[in-house]
Formats: structure tokens, sequence, C-alpha cells
């Protein structure tokens, strides 16, 4: 492997795997066991022909990176995201400092980078009004840095955040990191109003977490294919390899994610194929609830599950090539259930809908374009025909920048032209 004067060639080791009663003939299935020295001693040959083949590249390489970091303002701040914290009636959890029953608190949370610095470093502030964001261009009164990427990813070679939620009375925050490029990740509690650590560590998650209320946890767990085949249950405090499963998918065809409902009233969970779907709803505040099933998977029937209050809007297509929107009963388990809100149109996309106390917000898109449409809600709570988000110019796309508010007067929209 270290005559560099042609590439590298893999040999050929006939391996056959077979599944449900189908053989599949892999010359290169070998090439798995990342423990095995000849396959370090491949990789390390492709390595060192790749460098061989583009060493004379490399005064271009840092010429395009220069060019590159000049134009990128290194010291900046994210767009601020108003987000309200407490702990609702009816909602479980320990109430911190003022967190008392039924009061909330407000803030801006933002991340800011600095100059010479590789990672972000994710911050909040308290917030009076919703219309009144920090300003970027000067220090930040009363600012509380919640994770220092760079601090974290001191010493390591490499470093990624996963997870990052803040529990709904806003006192406690989940994070995961993954410092191998493994994309397996661990996920750390952090108390807020101390700024210290809890002894929870979960090792070996994907990438996401949802908050039940302020003490229970779910996540999710990939098997050795990096597929999310579990989900998981962690109430703070516990031993994490006591942590119950809640999912477990069998059929190597479905991922599982997990997450929480805006409202934060609900866990959500979902199990997909390339063309296939499921999706289950457990109530935040009985967490150790078993999943309700929304409608069983069909083959080839995809669907997504939006929490809106008092009802699920569903975007689906089950009867629509192009999707359609239909509401259904929060108790839902059958698709018998589902209503239409928006009926399929020929030449239009349903992309996804997010839901809030007073409209929806549709993604869609048409003629070759992204588009939004808002549909308000009345009194009860019913969505009425609602239009299109409008913009001067002929090509563009737009999507939602979805707020974690639920009751929210505000449509938030990300647009390039």
């Amino acid at each position: 492997m270290s005559d560099l004067s042609r590439p590298p060639v893999a040999d050929r080791r006939p391996i056959t795997r077979s599944h449900h009663g189908d053989d599949f003939h892999d010359p290169y299935e070998w090439l798995r066991d990342k423990e095995n020295p000849e396959v370090i001693s491949y990789l390390a040959a492709e390595n060192s022909w790749t460098e061989q083949q583009t060493d004379h590249l490399d005064s271009l390489t840092e010429d395009i990176f220069t060019d590159i970091r000049v134009r990128t303002k290194e010291t900046d701040l994210s767009v601020p995201v108003y987000t309200t914290h407490g702990t609702d009636a009816g909602m479980p959890g320990r109430a911190t400092g003022g967190d008392q029953a039924g009061e909330r608190s407000a803030w801006w949370y933002y991340t800011r980078t600095v100059e010479g610095a590789e990672y972000p470093i994710h911050c909040r502030v308290a917030a009076a009004d919703p219309d009144a964001p920090p300003e970027v261009e000067r220090p930040i009164d009363g600012e509380q840095v919640l994770l220092d990427g760079n601090a974290e990813a001191e010493g390591q070679e490499f470093f990624s955040i996963g997870a990052f939620a803040v529990s709904p009375d806003g006192s406690t925050l989940a994070y995961s990191t993954d410092l191998s490029g493994a994309e397996r990740y661990t996920i750390r509690i952090v108390d807020l109003t101390t700024g210290e650590p809890l002894g929870d560590v979960i090792e070996n998650t994907s990438s996401g977490a949802a908050w039940a209320g302020n003490e229970h946890l779910f996540y999710a767990r990939t098997d050795e294919a990096w597929r999310p085949y579990q989900v998981l249950r962690h109430a703070l405090g516990n031993d994490a390899a006591d942590d119950p499963v809640v999912v477990e998918e069998a059929d190597e065809r479905f991922w599982v994610g997990v997450d929480s409902s805006r409202d934060q009233r609900w866990i959500v969970i979902g199990v997909g194929s390339k063309l296939t779907s499921e999706y289950a709803l457990i109530p935040a505040d009985t967490p150790e609830a078993a999943p309700r099933i929304v409608a069983a998977r069909r083959e080839g029937v995809e669907y997504d599950v939006e929490v809106a209050g008092d009802r699920l809007l569903i975007v689906h297509n089950a009867a629509a090539e192009d999707f359609e929107l239909a509401e259904a009963p929060l108790d839902a388990t059958s698709p018998e259930q589902w209503r239409p809100v928006l009926p399929a149109t020929p030449g239009v996309r349903l992309l996804g809908v997010d839901a809030y106390a007073r409209h929806a917000v549709v993604s869609l898109r048409r003629a070759g374009l992204t588009g939004l449409q808002v549909l308000p809600r009345d009194v009860n709570g019913n969505f009425s025909a609602g239009g299109d988000l409008t913009f001067d110019e002929p090509l563009y796309t737009v999507d939602t920048a979805a707020s974690p508010e639920y009751d929210t007067d505000r449509v938030r929209v990300v647009f390039t032209s």
C-alpha cells in the first residue's frame, strides 16, 4: 500500500449478505470492519494518494480560504429569537426563581461568533418587548452565556454540537456533543440558574433531544449502521443505563426521531422510510404513558403531524400525489378521522405546515418557486381561507423561520432573492 506511483486498489473479497430471502454479493463488505489493520492500512494509502495528487493545490486552497474569510464578518450575532418560558397549569416540573405556576419569563436567544474563534457561543438575554431585539453592534447588558462551543472544543481534534434544548421553565439546558466525528453524541444537562452541570450524562445518542415537562428528556439512539432506531426516556437524576426504551423500530428501512410540540404539551415521535411514515404522541404531562399512534403506517403513504393546540394538522399524500393538508382530533388514531383543510391543487406541492395559536403557515412550491400561505384561525381555532405572502421579485426562495412561540401573532420568514 505504500507505492504512490499508482492509486491504491481495494481487494475484492466475496461476501454474501442475506436479507428477507434475497442475497446481496458485496466484494467490499470487508471494508466495514474499522478495527481491521488491513482496512486501516488501505485507508491510510488512500489518504496518502490523495495528498500526493492534490499537494500542488495547497496555495490555491489557502488563497480561496483567505478570500472567503476576509469577506466574512467573524464577530457577529445571529438574528435573536423571542422565547417565553414558564410552568403553565397542567405542565409538570420544578418552578425555579420567579417561575411559579402560571408565571412566564421572556428571553432573546441568539448565537454570537468572535473573530479568531471557531465555534459559536450560545447566549440569551432577558426580553422586555418582543418588538425590541438586542442591538447586535454593541455589548448586550445582562447577557447570559449558555454554552461556549470554543470552551467545550478546547483540546479536541473534532467537535460538533447536536442537541440544544432549554426546558419549558427555562431553568435547564440539555445539549449533546460529538468529539469523534462518528455522529454519536453525548448528552449533558446544565442548571442555568447556577451554571453548574448536573450529574446526568447520556452516551451514544443521535443528535436531538426533547423535553417533556422539566424533569424528563426524550432522545434517540442509533444502531451499528448509524440508523436511529430507538427512542428512550430519561428522568433527571436517574442513571441513564436504566432509561426505558419507549419505541424500537426493527425494520431497517425506517429511522426514528423525536421532538416536542410547539405548545410543549406533546412529545412527537416520527418513524419514516423513503416512502412511508408513521407518528405517535405522548402527553408531556404524563411522560411514562405509552405512545399513541396517529395513523398506522401504510406502505407508500407519507404524512407529517403538527400539533395545533386543540387539534392536529396533517400534511399527507394518502390520496394526493402532491400532498394535501388535513386536520384531525387530538386523540386521532386513524386516517378516517382526517378532514380536508387545503385539498390537493394541481401544480402545487405542499411541503409542510407550522401551527400557532392564531394561524398556521403552509410551506409550498408552485411554478418552480417556494412559497408560504398563512391560514388565520377564528376564535374557535378553526382555519379559514388564507393568502400567500407575496414578494416583488421574479426569482426567490422563501421558507418559514419557525418561531418557538405557540401563542404569537408574528410570522418569521427567511427570504433570499
